[in-house]
């Protein structure tokens, strides 16, 4: 039996033409909305990460070059992720501190070369730490929060010297995000932005980029102490509002595709610049199936982020970012 309205209400009217359906859209996916995460290494030449196919660790020098193509390309801002020596590495992750670290020396390099891209730094201890957490351990192997905080809001002012423009702390511990951005005030970094990993998950997505930033083997049992239970949202939401309250300005959710339902849940509660982590498994699942010839990248690719900005997304970390700000721009 046919509803009542039809057929003067037929839905496919608008859909039936190309002109029609870009009139229509709801959601609008454009190179500006995407961050590129990128990763640095002390050598001098392209490094492929084999669990990442088609993302490489890039010396300072090209770590430019990739900067460019991002401007050239239309993409907002960058995303750096530091591949530190195995002979800097320490339990108190002290080279994050190092004013010549290879987070500084790439962001030097690239506010000097492409000034009008924005920087987004990572504030955590894993890429730093000989025991890959992401802050201080105790005898136990328990992260100390407080003292953990202590030492990440150094690591967030040398990366605020070094001229980041939006500081990403990744490590959950709690209180971090008021002590940070006290301390940006007071040394007068009133624009830098703070982008809390808000409600950042203890997810088995994570294994490429662990190898790609040099901390995969190092981590002795795992993370759930301090990163969300994924059975958790209500959760979740304390997280967004506490780091709210703190000075974020604005919060991420991480991963991106298995946690749509948070992402939406937090822009409609907080009405604030949400953004999510298409994180290394979540490209890997996908180039796996371009593989195994199961699926188009280009379709894949465009799709999965459009999901995250029709659930709620200012904007989305993803290491497809160049590949999809290409195939937006014709």
């Amino acid at each position: 039996m046919q509803h009542q309205s039809y057929p003067a209400t037929r839905l496919r009217r608008s859909r039936s033409s190309a002109w029609s359906r870009a009139l229509h859209a709801e959601t609008v996916l454009t190179p500006a909305d995407l961050i590129w995460p990128l990763f640095i290494t002390a050598g001098e030449s392209e490094e492929p990460i084999s669990t990442l196919p088609g993302v490489s660790r890039w010396s300072v020098a090209q770590i430019v070059d990739r900067a460019k193509e991002a401007k050239a390309a239309g993409i907002s801002c960058i995303a750096l992720f530091p591949n530190t020596p195995a002979n800097l590495r320490s339990a108190d992750g002290k080279e994050a501190l190092n004013p010549d670290n290879l987070m500084c020396q790439a962001t030097r390099a690239i506010k000097d070369a492409v000034p009008d891209i924005g920087i987004l730094t990572d504030v955590a201890l894993d890429p730093y730490t000989a025991h890959g957490h992401d802050g201080i351990v105790d005898g136990a192997g328990y992260v100390l929060n407080d003292a953990t905080v202590d030492v990440l809001v150094q690591q967030a002012l040398n990366q605020a010297r070094a001229g980041a423009d939006v500081i990403a702390p990744s490590d959950m511990m709690d209180g971090r995000i008021g002590a940070i951005r006290a301390a940006l005030e007071a040394e007068g970094h009133h624009n830098v932005q703070i982008m809390s990993y808000a409600a950042k998950y203890a997810s088995a997505f994570y294994g490429p980029f662990r190898d790609a930033v040099g901390a995969a083997g190092l981590l002795k049992g795992d993370k759930k102490s301090y990163q969300m239970d994924p059975a958790n949202a209500e959760e979740a939401l304390r997280e967004v509002a506490m780091d709210l309250a703190e000075g974020a300005d604005s919060v991420m959710v991480k991963p991106g595709l298995p946690y749509l339902d948070i992402i939406a849940r937090v822009k409609a509660q907080f009405h604030v610049p949400v953004f999510a982590y298409q994180v290394s498994g979540e490209y890997a699942m996908i180039e796996a199936a371009v593989a195994a010839g199961a699926g188009d990248r280009d379709k894949l690719v465009l799709e999965t982020l459009m999901s995250f900005k029709r659930a709620g997304c200012s904007g989305v970390l993803t290491y497809h970012a160049l590949h999809a700000a290409r195939l937006m721009n014709g």
